[in-house]
């Protein structure tokens, strides 16, 4: 009997239960009861936040963990527009090298962090700390930032998130949390909420393709798949069916990603970081592969 994937897909549209957001929502109100509980910590003009998958509702039953950022703003890593604007800033704006230091600061983090949830709970990995989970929270990745402002001028900067792996494997990493949460509830909206269930959906579906040994699913990261489903136009989300909806979706983005021309600008969800650049880890060959694969496997004529 053919598999009813109507039926499975309006299962895995599903947004996370209750019980799964509030276990998130503890992990993250510990981390901040560790930042007021360190002597190092509680006088730094702190802010801890959830990013990733949970924050933005598009985690599935596979993302056990939750992404928590403690964002530092006593120190920030500026992009200039060029040197002109570099030596303005520095002249006029006080702008010079911090003592106050990242390495300082994610050190200070671990401290206080281990003295929360003790050393059997807390390890170190290059860009973030790894706390194990519970029953009353889940397992948590939490990274330390400091603020990254991309100036277009002397008094006009966008704000976002940048961090130093331990590893310097890259040399930094830079994000931006706020931007890709407003501009995805934007994009819900005005998809009558389809496009969050399409990313579920499509995230899930990846999953059990990679269970069942297709490569091309394992090489496919959820964020990946998250902002191809960003870069479909809102016109295909028409909600006759998840059915109509998925296969809509994976035809707009097989035939946009056969080569690099009709994708070339297409950004990450924030529209602040192109989504196909050397600097990324994935090209837009897996995804193209990926998205073939995944319209084999549900058997779309």
């Amino acid at each position: 009997m053919a598999r009813d994937w109507e039926s499975s897909f309006s299962g895995w549209a599903s947004g996370p239960s209750q019980t799964e957001q509030q276990r998130a929502e503890n992990a993250e109100r510990l981390i901040r009861e560790a930042i007021r509980s360190s002597e190092k910590l509680k006088r730094r003009d702190i802010k801890v936040f959830t990013q990733g998958s949970y924050r933005n509702r598009v985690n599935v039953r596979k993302d056990s963990d939750v992404d928590i950022g403690v964002l530092c703003y006593d120190t920030f890593f500026p992009d200039y527009p060029d040197e002109n604007v570099k030596a303005l800033m520095e002249q006029y704006h006080g702008h010079q090298p911090a003592t106050y230091t990242y390495k300082i600061f994610k050190n200070e983090l671990e401290e206080a962090l281990v003295a929360k949830f003790g050393r059997v709970n807390v390890s170190r990995g290059s860009k973030s700390f790894d706390i194990s989970e519970n029953t009353y929270r889940v397992e948590a990745d939490v990274a330390a930032f400091f603020e990254h402002r991309r100036y277009t001028g002397t008094s006009k900067y966008l704000s976002g998130v940048e961090m130093i792996p331990d590893n310097y494997k890259p040399p930094m990493i830079r994000n931006w949390p706020e931007q890709h949460y407003q501009n995805g509830v934007e994009k819900n909206r005005q998809t009558n909420m389809r496009y969050k269930k399409i990313v579920r959906i499509l995230k899930t579906l990846s999953n059990e393709m990679a269970e069942n040994g297709v490569l091309s699913a394992k090489k496919a990261p959820s964020f990946l798949i998250e902002c191809l489903v960003w870069n479909v136009p809102n016109s295909e989300f028409t909600g006759f069916s998840y059915i109509s909806d998925v296969r809509r979706a994976l035809v707009y983005l097989f035939n946009n990603t056969i080569n690099d021309s009709k994708c070339s600008e297409w950004g990450e969800v924030s529209e602040l970081k192109y989504l196909f650049r050397s600097s990324q880890p994935w090209t837009r060959e897996s995804a193209h592969q990926f998205i073939s694969d995944a319209w084999d496997y549900v058997g779309f004529d």
